[in-house]
């Protein structure tokens, strides 16, 4: 399954998808243990014992279906009960177990199978691919102004605030009440947009919410209903595209005024699945029916795990989704700062980590030798000084361990980051407060902000260490909490790369840098449920119109709404060239006006200091919207340099027939293997035969104007660059240039898998141009 950030439904009355009851979704991971661990293999014989079914996504070439059948779903239903000997109780039955139809991003179905019958189908004539299902799970204000939005000047004016552009936002469903959805001023959805809402009363959809529908009941048996009963696609959705909402906030924190990036771009939600993710057929059923519906965004903040991206159906369906023109964001991962963690890793992917911003919530606790720590809570009862209590340190907090007898009475420091609801457990075992510990993150200000029920707030790994010390140096360790409640901006240094957001290198194709950008995806106000606890948590009493989340389900929908704001002005870019913009133009400074800083705990050093983020963890860097409106030169990719690509990875017939299924094979290729293709990164690898790469690049102008260009590279000293020529200039608008670099490696040794970094950048008095350049010696 993938991780959430926006659901998808189906409906009977829809012709591009249709769903049918499924089991619950316990069911369906009972299947696949079952499956794997107690069925034996038939031996050499048709007949076994019984399987159950799990669900798999069959891909067919539509452009083979015999004429004697009228449809392709009938056509559909003959493959399966031809293939599948339990296809024996009719049409009616067959039909029933085909759960959604493709026929935009992908074409073909998705249907429970045993094992054995999916390797029956994937031999049927017109099949060119057979996918078993995954999970995909969710990577879980002030970030407008944060990214240099502005009501009253620039880029939110100069586009009208991204009015008339549609997000489609596949996730967890939406809560239609909240202020957030809101219409006031917004005239009707363009007559061209084909969606619309099912499963919800028809006063609650309009101008801003023009799309709802559910695609997860097929699979979990559940009524159907777009509605969210988990609070992530609502916030998601919010953040990309919500209305301008006064005086709002969670509880005392972050009040103001809420917006969206895109404020009076539309939403169209797809809902996919609930509080345990999204299975890839849900997803692509939602994909399916967004592209269809005619949207021009898909924010999609759901990831799983990295694999060959022939076998990776969310890859296969956004490239479907790409060639129709539809950009597509995607999360990049809450698995950080661990290397090789980032997923969602495709060149026509647009991979987003999480940054965080200027904004703090800070709680004090003062330990007995007098040392204050500051860490991050949304705890709400304010106090100047508790009373100091005893210190007790526990390694993991559960209800096991967290016995009245152990913590009664006392202020518990866990190591373990179980945040509110460890808070939960603590309260009714009798504790007086908790100290959470956020290990991955250096410092206080890269800590998640939780709202802890009793005393408690969190600290990142540098003050947990002090803490330590402070614990073993005395025989009754005892601190005290200080809680103003309050929202401190524009203080620390940011953006930031925390801790938690996954890093490059791309597991999948080193020669390709993800995660492109960062975008704020730390402590992040958007819109909530209303009946939905804060926490998630079922005996949490308490509930508000707006929420603060983290994680890079935060960031997606960020990047989601400044490419919708892109698009606005510039209705004809591509896909490519909207991420182009949005990658050469990112900042690598933070507002001190330094390097960006990573956050990330990766060797537990004692008293460490902030240094410098590399590529790994930002990409190209920050988001900025302003810039990218105006970017000045782009690099341009569409359907054919992503076929050269997959070519570049020696894909056979079979596997290119995943994305193109007409395809004969390779007729070209990446002379310089996948590392060529024309983005906005550069990945160059060496090893102990190759100490040379050359690499081309073209690029096109979109100023309108005459310009000229001179390079500019920063590289380490083992590395000596030559860009040829030197200098572009560029006469009129869309206009072509091609350069090409030679990186020579003049190291006489290096480490094994060490990396290094630099960058190449077209500048003059106007535009900077800049690629990351991440250098990799194996």
């Amino acid at each position: 399954m993938h991780s959430y950030t926006t659901s998808s439904h189906t409906s009977s009355t829809m012709s591009s998808a249709t769903s049918k009851p499924l089991q619950y979704l316990a069911l369906f991971l009972l299947a696949q243990l079952t499956h794997s661990v107690f069925i034996p293999k038939p031996k050499n014989r048709d007949e076994h014992k019984p399987q159950l079914s799990n669900t798999y996504i069959v891909q067919a070439n539509h452009h083979l279906k015999p004429s004697r059948f009228a449809t392709l779903e009938h056509w559909y239903i003959s493959m399966v009960a031809t293939h599948t000997p339990r296809a024996t109780n009719g049409t009616a039955a067959v039909a029933g177990r085909i759960l959604y139809t493709y026929d935009t991003v992908i074409h073909g179905f998705a249907v429970r199978l045993t094992a054995d019958e999916s390797r029956r189908v994937s031999r049927a004539p017109g099949v060119t691919a057979v996918h078993e299902g995954k999970m995909y799970y969710p990577q879980t204000t002030r970030s407008p102004g944060f990214i240099g939005l502005d009501r009253e000047y620039g880029l939110w004016s100069d586009t009208d605030f991204g009015d008339g552009v549609i997000i489609g936002v596949i996730d967890s469903g939406i809560w239609p009440e909240s202020p957030s959805f809101n219409d006031s001023g917004l005239g009707p959805v363009r007559r061209s947009w084909k969606g619309g809402c099912v499963g919800l009363d028809a006063n609650l959809c309009n101008n801003k919410l023009v799309g709802a529908k559910d695609f997860s009941a097929a699979e979990d048996g559940g009524p159907s209903s777009p509605r969210d009963g988990v609070g992530h696609g609502t916030h998601v959705a919010s953040t990309a595209a919500g209305s301008e909402v006064h005086d709002a906030g969670l509880f005392m924190f972050a009040q103001g005024t809420a917006r969206g990036v895109a404020p009076k771009a539309r939403i169209a939600m797809y809902k996919c699945g609930g509080d345990v993710g999204c299975s890839d057929a849900a997803i692509i059923a939602g994909m399916d029916a967004a592209v269809r519906d005619g949207v021009d965004i898909i924010s999609i903040s759901l990831g799983g795990f990295p694999v060959p991206f022939y076998d990776d159906s969310l890859a296969i369906a956004t490239f479907g989704a790409e060639r129709e023109g539809v950009f597509v964001a995607l999360a990049g991962g809450n698995d950080g700062p661990v290397p090789y963690s980032v997923t969602n890793v495709a060149p026509w992917m647009t991979t987003v980590g999480a940054g965080a911003v200027d904004r703090l919530f800070p709680a004090n606790l003062t330990l007995g030798s007098g040392e204050v720590l500051i860490g991050q809570s949304l705890y709400t009862k304010k106090a100047t000084r508790t009373t100091m209590t005893p210190l007790v340190f526990l390694t993991s907090c559960d209800e096991e361990s967290l016995s009245p007898d152990v913590v009664m009475g006392k202020v518990v420091v866990c190591l373990q980051f179980d945040g509110v609801y460890a808070g939960m457990l603590l309260q009714n075992a009798g504790g007086a407060g908790l100290v959470a510990v956020q290990g991955d993150e250096w410092h206080g200000d890269g800590v998640v902000a939780e709202a802890f029920s009793l005393p408690a707030l969190t600290l990142s790994y540098s003050k947990a260490e002090k803490l330590r010390d402070y614990m073993e140096s005395v025989a009754n360790p005892v601190a005290s909490f200080g809680f103003a409640c309050e929202t401190v901006t524009g203080e620390n240094r940011a953006p930031t790369a925390v801790g938690f957001s996954s890093r490059g290198p791309n597991s999948v194709v080193p020669e390709l840098l993800k995660p492109d950008v960062l975008a704020p995806g730390l402590n992040i106000l958007a819109a909530w449920p209303s009946d939905i606890p804060v926490s998630m948590l079922d005996l949490d009493t308490r509930r508000s119109d707006y929420n603060i989340m983290s994680g890079t389900s935060m960031a997606c929908p960020h990047a989601a709404g400044v490419a919708a704001l892109i698009k606005k002005r510039h209705g004809d870019w591509t896909p490519a060239m909207i991420r182009s913009a949005m990658m050469t133009t990112a900042a690598t400074l933070d507002n001190s006006g330094r390097d960006i800083t990573d956050q990330g705990v990766q060797l537990r050093v004692a008293n460490a200091t902030f240094t410098s983020a590399t590529p790994l963890a930002t990409g190209a860097g920050h988001v900025r919207p302003q810039l990218a409106m105006d970017p000045g030169l782009v690099y341009n990719a569409g359907a054919k340099d992503y076929v050269d690509f997959l070519c570049s990875l020696n894909y056979t017939v079979e596997q290119l027939r995943a994305f193109v299924p007409d395809t004969a094979g390779c007729t070209t290729t990446l002379s310089g293997g996948p590392a060529n293709l024309n983005y906005p990164s550069f990945v160059v690898a060496f090893n102990g035969s190759t100490h040379v790469r050359t690499l081309t690049r073209t690029m096109t102008k979109v100023y309108e104007k005459p310009e000229t260009y001179s390079v500019t590279v920063s590289a380490p000293a083992e590395v000596k660059v030559t860009v040829m020529p030197a200098t572009l200039v560029f006469k009129e608008k869309n206009e072509k240039k091609r350069y090409t670099v030679e990186f020579r490696s003049v190291a006489r040794r290096h480490v094994n898998q060490s990396w290094e970094f630099g960058h190449i950048s077209w500048e003059n008095r106007k535009h900077q141009v800049r690629s990351p350049v991440v250098f990799m010696w194996n």
